[in-house]
């Protein structure tokens, strides 16, 4: 069942709080267009309009705890494939999204990822300042999404580098560090930010044990109400949120469902895109009590069964990618 909520909510962005109201979109339940589906997951679509402008948004539900399901993800070390090619190499599963932020030139991953229970990328924490700012560095703590061995889903802003065997989750968002220090290592990170929170006792920083998880970001919901962190983790600050584009983003439901979002965009008269407050809002529509920002723009895909959902904006078609998330079926 569809979950509803009161469509008017203080929204907390750059720490100032504002109402934010959008009319609830009308979603459908669809067929794939290729295949079936098993009952655990469900797909659907809507095409209401947002704030007056075209909208498409394809959504597929999952049961996190269907034994039936594994949720994994998939790199492409060196290199970017487009989903279609990750869906064929990875022997057709039932659903693959886009997932982290990257690099064009050198297909390098700006965001961690964990495969069966290992980091095969790591967040980018080291971003050099421009202008007067040219000897300094910002370290952010950027958003992830994982899934543990029992099936529980988190949202949490990491800490990865190569000198961890896991990642290190924080439970509330941290401001970027600024230093004169190129490179950060576990030692200096952990030592600034071991003891922040309540009574200095509990870590603010703890191990993340997670069997798969994909970064991305900035938060979207967390605790059930809208909290978007663009500003802390340094990305789409600003106005910038505002900008309207073809996004992704995951979350999940407390009854332990994994929300796929994907909604089409930079098409005119057809879908217009959404902004990352209308992306909140619709993660919270539907029922996530945390949700996640992931790569969006071109490469924005959502394909089920091997078949697309929304249409890629890229007139190329689908845009390669170093990251997808999957959920396959045993």
């Amino acid at each position: 069942m569809m979950i509803r909520f009161i469509h008017t909510f203080v929204l907390a962005v750059a720490g100032t709080f504002f109402l934010y109201a959008q009319e609830p979109l009308k979603w459908e339940m669809v067929p794939p267009a290729e295949g079936s589906l098993p009952s655990s997951v469900k797909l659907m679509r809507t095409q209401s309009p947002m704030n007056g402008k075209p909208n498409i948004a394809w959504c597929v539900i999952a049961d996190l705890k269907d034994p039936k399901l594994i949720f994994t993800t998939d790199t492409s070390l060196g290199r970017r494939l487009t989903p279609a090619q990750f869906y064929a190499k990875n022997n057709n599963p039932l659903v693959v999204m886009n997932g982290t932020f990257f690099e064009f030139v050198t297909n390098r991953n700006f965001n961690m990822v964990v495969r069966d229970g290992k980091l095969v990328s790591y967040n980018l924490h080291s971003i050099a300042q421009k202008g007067k700012d040219t000897l300094t560095f910002l370290h952010p703590f950027r958003s992830a999404i994982g899934i543990d061995a029992k099936g529980r889903a988190d949202i949490a802003w990491i800490y990865s580098d190569s000198s961890t065997a896991a990642p290190w989750a924080s439970q509330i968002p941290i401001d970027a560090m600024r230093d004169s220090t190129p490179v950060v290592n576990t030692e200096s990170i952990l030592k600034e930010h071991a003891y922040r929170r309540f009574d200095n006792t509990v870590p603010l920083f703890e191990p993340w044990k997670v069997k798969t998880a994909i970064g991305g970001g900035p938060v979207l919901v967390q605790n059930g109400r809208i909290m978007i962190t663009n500003n802390e983790e340094r990305m789409f600050a600003g106005k910038a949120i505002d900008d309207l584009h073809p996004r992704s983003a995951m979350g999940y439901t407390a009854d332990g469902k994994l929300v796929m979002l994907a909604v089409e965009g930079r098409a005119p008269g057809r879908a217009e895109g959404a902004s990352l407050k209308q992306l909140a809002n619709m993660m919270l529509e539907l029922g996530c009590v945390e949700a996640l920002n992931l790569d969006g723009g071109g490469s924005s895909c959502l394909l089920v069964n091997g078949r697309e959902t929304i249409k890629p904006s890229d007139k190329e078609g689908q845009r390669p990618v170093p990251a997808v998330w999957m959920i396959l079926q045993k």
